[in-house]
């Protein structure tokens, strides 16, 4: 029997909706998957909140504060293959969308921006860390993330 890889997944600034893509997969896909890999992290099915070492970490969304950039690299430091999930993480979209309001609109979100600590710019995952694959999309295709998935757990 070959020993599951230890597998995180991470939401930062996104809708999760790439989280529920894999929750949906995992309807057919569970009883397969389990068997290749153990889940240490996951904030929808875990309350975990201890980082742990892991095999594979799949980060979905895009990085708009400094405690995520901070949670990010130590994701990095504690992961042998990070995978950015979706397009935010990928190319930062659709959040990054405030990057490039004109002055007026920044000017009437500002509030929010300092309210919340958001950084000036939002931006992809690779921004701040190595990534070792992508998986795009928004919402991630089912089918390519079945393929992608297991690809990553032989």
């Amino acid at each position: 029997m070959s020993v599951k890889k230890r597998v995180g997944f991470f939401s930062f600034t996104c809708c999760e909706g790439c989280i529920i893509s894999f929750i949906e997969l995992l309807n057919t896909k569970f009883d397969e998957y389990m068997k290749k890999m153990q889940i240490e992290n996951f904030k929808a099915l875990k309350t975990e909140k201890q980082i742990k070492k892991l095999d594979i970490a799949f980060i979905e969304g895009a990085i708009s504060t400094e405690d995520e950039i901070k949670k990010l690299k130590e994701i990095r430091r504690k992961t042998k293959v990070l995978i950015a999930f979706g397009s935010g993480a990928c190319n930062g979209f659709p959040s990054n969308q405030r990057n490039n309001f004109d002055k007026k609109r920044q000017k009437a979100i500002q509030h929010l921006v300092e309210k919340f600590r958001q950084l000036k710019k939002v931006e992809p995952i690779k921004t701040y860390v190595k990534v070792d694959g992508e998986i795009p999309g928004c919402p991630i295709d089912e089918k390519l993330l079945e393929k992608k998935i297991e690809g990553y757990l032989k």
